[in-house]
């Protein structure tokens, strides 16, 4: 098994890896453009995001600056609108369902470290064997149809939200959310419910 294939698979991966920094590296020129392009420049942006993206729908919107890692692990459906000061940490697949709203300043991280300082350290690292010093893994990140993500709202590895939920401003969603529900805090936890049928 490759390193790619290691953390796309959740496992411990060398996150320097070679495959990795020319990801990093090729999203990073994508984004520099991207994030010097006006406001009204629509088709240029467009044509950068289908190249940085997994996937893109249709009637999409990504305000800037806009950051993520890799890029290739975001896919968007349609009608999606990601507001300014965004951050994707994609070494993981990140998928958004359509109709989603993000608010400025969220979070997505699907990268993550051991929480025990002794697991977390790569063993018998040096500076000059091309691993990183901590060891590292990504679980994917899935955010359902009609969900809206308010301002700040940090969403951790492996999370899914479900269609339909609402998640309120300044949370730290640390387990799956079902669908249909308002959910806020830090921890996140689910409010009341949304969206019912009379």
């Amino acid at each position: 098994m490759d390193e790619l294939e290691k953390c796309m698979s959740g496992k411990y991966y060398n996150c320097h890896d070679p495959i990795f920094l020319d990801f990093k590296a090729r999203a990073g020129k994508l984004l520099q453009v991207y994030n010097g392009l006006a406001y009204g420049q629509k088709d240029e942006k467009r044509d950068i995001l289908e190249q940085l993206f997994g996937k893109i729908g249709a009637n999409v919107s990504v305000g800037t600056p806009f950051v993520c890692d890799y890029g290739r692990n975001i896919y968007l459906g349609n009608s999606v609108s990601v507001n300014m000061h965004c951050t994707f940490i994609d070494c993981n697949r990140i998928v958004i369902g359509d109709n989603v709203l993000i608010a400025p300043n969220v979070q997505l991280y699907t990268a993550t470290h051991p929480v025990s300082l002794e697991e977390r350290l790569t063993p018998d690292w040096n500076p000059k064997s091309g691993q990183y010093f901590c060891r590292t893994y990504a679980l994917p990140i899935h955010i359902g149809n009609g969900c809206w993500l308010g301002g700040g709202v940090i969403v951790l590895p492996g999370v899914t939200i479900g269609d339909g939920s609402v998640i309120g401003a300044g949370s730290v969603v640390t387990k799956d959310i079902p669908g249909n529900v308002l959910a806020v805090g830090n921890p996140c936890r689910v409010i009341r419910k949304l969206n019912e049928e009379g």
